[in-house]
């Protein structure tokens, strides 16, 4: 059974985008913030689609051999 999805994250700003970086002591110039904040929200969207998924049956990846066995 899927787990319920969570509540949508307000998008990021470029000001947001910012501040993530320089609490994360990254660098990033003026001219990108946008850039990363539209790539955040775009890793957030494609991340929520992930969860929807019924994953009850596949096997802890700790089992999985490659030779089928």
């Amino acid at each position: 059974m899927p787990l319920p999805p969570l509540p949508p994250l307000p998008p990021h700003s470029p000001r947001t985008a910012a501040e993530a970086a320089e609490r994360a002591g990254i660098p990033l110039r003026d001219d990108r913030h946008a850039a990363v904040a539209a790539t955040a929200d775009h890793i957030l969207t494609v991340v929520s689609r992930l969860r929807e998924l019924d994953l009850a049956d596949v096997p802890p990846a700790p089992v999985y051999r490659p030779d089928g066995r």
